[in-house]
């Protein structure tokens, strides 16, 4: 294959790698805050907080994968 073939197939797999596990991890963590929130209401304002900082480092993730791919696309 052609080192552009090879590239190109690298950026592919990188994005979608990149873009399914963090949309996997911000479903689970957005289902167990919502759990967690249903069976200690009282317990809400703690629970937004971890989930809010941990939805910002799983979609983080998402930010380097993109950087990853452009690095292997145009370099």
């Amino acid at each position: 294959m052609e080192a552009e073939v090879v590239k190109l197939w690298a950026t592919m797999g990188t994005i979608m790698i990149g873009a399914v596990a963090p949309a996997i991890a911000i479903g689970w963590i957005g289902s167990k805050a919502a759990d967690a929130i249903g069976r200690n209401p009282e317990a809400a304002p703690r629970i937004q907080t971890a989930m809010i900082l941990a939805l910002a480092f799983a979609e983080a993730i998402a930010i380097y994968a993109l950087v990853i791919a452009l690095i292997i696309k145009f370099v």
